[in-house]
């Protein structure tokens, strides 16, 4: 009887500890992560945030690298709790699937906040290529098709120019990564190519690239501290997905506007902090007008 009762005392304590340890599991908050210049570059960037937040949210708070195509099912499946992706992205997965903004990223440029950012387009420094319409018939990289500022600002900008991205360029590729058509251009592989504002700055400052070496088309001169060649759009907002209850998406996005410019987390994202979300109709008209993804009806 003894040896009985306390096999279901053990039977007990282990369904409690299995109970406890799925409960721990369930309490993880997950952070999708868009890792435009790949997962290590994200972790290195965003671990710091995610130990900061964990401070904050007295849960544990996980950083999720993500590829371009793994964001919508993420987000469909309830796998992920908030995600950081480009605003297009988040345009998407609000449309689609209720996802809501909660904060938004404060870019730095030179430790002078920036809320905005666009598309550079760009050749080499002897290309005979110098406007938007000599771009017809020839070579152009995108990031991605998905990719807001490094590819559907610049396909839009180019549509307004009687240039169709499907059928005007002779090849029309993707890199996968910004670094990857910035590279792709430098040693002749494409004759040009886009990548989202800020990018050949960080790239120079990593000593990849000598920005001299490059030409940019559409140069558009008006104060914003990064070369662009496209409007300007909103920055990365955090959103929130559908499941998460109210009260852990207030927290938490009450926690990075609390971010300070000068703490581990911020310097490690290269950014100055979190500052409420914009509105994002500019976004939506350009989606509209590509007539992309969900925006394609």
């Amino acid at each position: 009887m003894g040896s009985s009762m306390k096999k279901i005392g053990m039977m007990c304590l282990a369904l409690l500890a299995s109970a406890m340890f799925a409960a721990a599991a369930q309490a993880e908050i997950k952070i999708g992560i868009l890792a435009l210049r790949g997962a290590p570059k994200v972790m290195e960037e965003w671990t710091a945030t995610g130990e900061y937040l964990t401070g904050k949210m007295g849960e544990p708070v996980t950083i999720v690298p993500l590829e371009f195509n793994a964001i919508e099912p993420m987000v469909k499946d309830g796998k992920i709790d908030f995600m950081l992706a480009n605003s297009a992205f988040f345009v998407e997965m609000e449309k689609l699937y209720g996802a809501k903004p909660i904060a938004m990223q404060i870019n730095s440029a030179g430790g002078k906040p920036v809320k905005e950012f666009g598309g550079v387009i760009f050749v080499r420094k002897d290309s005979p290529i110098n406007n938007l319409a000599d771009l017809k018939g020839k070579k152009f990289m995108v990031v991605k098709a998905s990719s807001f500022g490094g590819g559907q600002m610049a396909m839009w900008l180019l549509l307004q120019h009687g240039i169709d991205y499907k059928k005007d360029f002779a090849e029309f590729k993707e890199g996968g990564k910004h670094d990857n058509v910035v590279l792709a251009v430098k040693n002749g592989a494409m004759d040009a190519g886009t990548v989202r504002s800020d990018t050949l700055e960080a790239m120079e400052k990593e000593g990849k690239i000598v920005m001299s070496d490059f030409k940019i088309i559409n140069q558009v001169k008006d104060g914003f501290p990064f070369v662009h060649s496209t409007p300007l759009y909103p920055e990365w907002p955090m959103a929130a997905v559908k499941h998460v209850p109210a009260d852990k998406v207030k927290k938490l996005g009450e926690a990075l506007i609390a971010v300070k410019a000068d703490s581990d987390a911020a310097k490690k994202a290269g950014i100055l902090g979190w500052a409420p979300p914009a509105d994002f109709k500019s976004v939506r008209e350009c989606l509209k007008a590509l007539k992309y993804g969900a925006f394609a009806n």
